[in-house]
């Protein structure tokens, strides 16, 4: 939302050590499932900057709605996820890139808010294991990946996940988008990571289902967000292939480039939809925030 986001630093170390016995532990986990159901895969709103946490954005009582659901994420997965694979809107790479730190840092990837902002902690272990494994999955589709080792976690991830699991006592890795956006690429990034559901990993695409900061600040967010924020519903339900061949068309969608004038915050929903497989797709969430109207889509 009102979401200023400081010049991106593009940082790519690669992963020149360890990955022996990443591989053995990704073997391992592809040999022993982790889960007995396989997980859900969720596109959500993050909101804005460090919304929930410092109080710069208006009547706490406009963003109760986001605020309750946020903290509903934890209970939609079946079972306790064994790790979290995010999808941030916050984070673009040549290829797709994924952070491999034993404990990621922080990354106060906004500016501008109050010390309390870039205070915030979220310890939560990374899984070096589970990045080999996409990585593996990535490369098997045919992409080139790579690895950063300092990469932290953004507040694509921290915010939402801060106040779904406080304890921050799950294993989290983060996968970047591919520079260029496009949709077609992300949908086969979510196709690749599919399997991944069925071994404990709960996708968790972190975005906005509007993004127009200018209409935010006019005020006239809602006429704007509602053709498409109703297209993407109807988008949600389809069979597979109808959903995808849509979403890969998105910016013919009524209001598209009013929604999205750059789509970098929509892109998750086209990995998520991607690793959806035949599930169809739910609109669980679904709210006016700061005078647009916003979605949360789930799948499984």
């Amino acid at each position: 939302m009102t979401d200023p986001v400081a010049p991106k630093t593009t940082r790519r170390t690669a992963l020149l050590g360890g990955l022996a016995a990443a591989a053995a532990a990704c073997t391992k986990t592809e040999q022993t499932p982790m889960s007995t159901a396989k997980l859900p895969a969720v596109y959500l709103p993050h909101g804005g900057g460090p919304w929930p946490f410092v109080d710069t954005f208006g009547p706490k009582e406009a963003w109760q709605g986001l605020l309750d659901y946020t903290k509903g994420l934890a209970e939609v997965p079946r079972e306790r996820p064994a790790a979290i694979l995010v999808i941030s809107a916050h984070w673009e790479e040549a290829v797709p890139t994924v952070m491999t730190a034993a404990r990621p840092p922080m990354l106060y990837d906004y500016y501008g808010f109050p010390k309390a902002a870039y205070d915030l902690q979220w310890p939560a272990p990374g899984d070096p294991a589970l990045a080999q494994r996409v990585r593996d999955l990535l490369g098997a589709a045919g992409f080139e990946t790579a690895a950063d080792e300092t990469r932290g976690f953004d507040h694509g991830t921290f915010v939402p996940l801060k106040v779904a699991y406080p304890h921050a006592d799950i294993p989290t890795v983060q996968l970047s988008l591919v520079a260029g956006l496009d949709p077609e690429t992300h949908l086969a990034m979510g196709r690749a990571l599919a399997p991944l559901r069925e071994q404990g990993v709960f996708i968790v695409g972190s975005g906005m289902s509007f993004h127009n900061m200018h209409a935010f600040r006019r005020g006239d967010g809602q006429a704007l967000s509602q053709p498409f924020d109703n297209w993407l519903a109807e988008t949600a339900p389809l069979p597979a292939a109808e959903r995808e061949s849509r979403l890969a068309a998105w910016d013919k969608a009524p209001g598209a480039r009013a929604a999205h004038p750059r789509e970098e915050h929509l892109l998750p929903l086209m990995v998520v939809a991607g690793a959806a497989g035949a599930d169809p797709g739910t609109v669980p969430y679904r709210d006016r925030l700061m005078g647009a109207q916003v979605s949360a889509i789930h799948f499984g």
